[in-house]
């Protein structure tokens, strides 16, 4: 295959960045999408050019860093894949591919396709955990669970932080990634500890680092690779509204 690359390449977050083109020929139809970064990169550093920097790692579509805007979608035209899964296949022959990183203000570009997500660390960090001793796996046992909630709550839990909800907003709101957080903490009883506060203090370290407002178009949940409901967005409204009601009362 051959495939005309518009990549956006920024040298840090403070320089003016720019789509350059890429040609690539003889690209295997069976390459993942960061493998034919790999070559291109080979390519760069053989001419002595600066490689694309941009982030990945298991390439199994897992731990979440890979981050690129591919043609107008975030991770791609394959709906439910990371952009790691996304293989070559999915283009045609001749295709022109216009990658760029993340747009949001809260995730600011460091290099190239690479941005700052650390402020989904902070949010999490501001309430998205649990302070009972949960114990083991033998005794996580000990708590029945109806298997419909552990479900629910096994849902919400695949969201890996990629940032492609936040990516696909128009308001690059981070409304679906808080919620599936506080959602599969909500629904299980090793998470009442925290209920009346998670929510509040979630949306809040949310707000504070730039994230827009919900946009209420559903760009976040077609666009997640892990397909993640917008039900969850619905838990986390009444969680917060809860905690409202609960702080102004006492």
């Amino acid at each position: 295959m051959k495939i005309n690359l518009k990549v956006w390449r920024q040298k840090n977050g403070n320089a003016a960045g720019k789509l350059v083109d890429y040609k690539l020929d003889n690209i295997s139809p069976d390459m993942s999408f960061l493998e034919m970064f790999d070559v291109l990169n080979d390519e760069l550093m053989h001419k002595g050019d600066e490689p694309v920097a941009f982030d990945h790692d298991c390439r199994e579509g897992i731990c979440g860093m890979c981050s690129m805007y591919i043609n107008g979608r975030a991770h791609g035209p394959q709906t439910g894949a990371t952009t790691c899964q996304l293989h070559m296949r999915s283009f045609a022959d001749g295709d022109t591919v216009i990658v760029e990183p993340w747009r949001a203000r809260a995730f600011p570009v460091i290099k190239d396709l690479m941005v700052d997500r650390s402020a989904f660390d902070r949010v999490v960090q501001s309430g998205g955990f649990v302070s009972v001793n949960t114990g083991s796996a033998r005794d996580a046992n000990e708590t029945p669970i109806p298997r419909t909630i552990a479900d629910e709550a096994m849902d919400a839990a695949q969201c890996i932080g990629c940032g492609a909800c936040v990516a696909a907003c128009k308001n690059a709101s981070a409304m679906l990634f808080v919620a599936a957080k506080v959602s599969h903490l909500a629904v299980l009883p090793q998470g009442q500890a925290e209920s009346s506060i998670r929510a509040e203090r979630m949306v809040a370290q949310m707000d504070a680092e730039g994230f827009g407002a919900c946009s209420f178009t559903g760009a976040c949940s077609v666009e997640c690779p892990k397909s993640i409901s917008l039900d969850h967005i619905a838990r986390l409204n009444r969680e917060y509204l809860g905690a409202k009601i609960t702080s102004e009362a006492v």
